[in-house]
């Protein structure tokens, strides 16, 4: 992630009815850190972002690494 706002991360967040909070309790994180990733403000180890993708059914690509395409 290079500062770009992750919009992708919070449609899916948002689509599986989840609050930043909800999200961070089921992966093991903060709503803070959530909250920094989605605003790019935050670059996650690869451990989260799989975290992040299961809980919300999408891929690593769907989420990080297609961005701007």
């Amino acid at each position: 992630m290079d500062g770009k706002k992750n919009l992708a991360m919070k449609a899916a967040r948002a689509a599986k009815g989840l609050s930043q909070s909800d999200l961070a309790v089921i992966v093991g994180a903060t709503r803070q850190t959530i909250g920094l990733i989605e605003a790019g403000g935050y670059n996650p180890t690869l451990n989260l972002c799989i975290a992040i993708c299961k809980a919300l059914d999408v891929t690593l690509n769907d989420l990080f690494w297609n961005q701007g395409e």
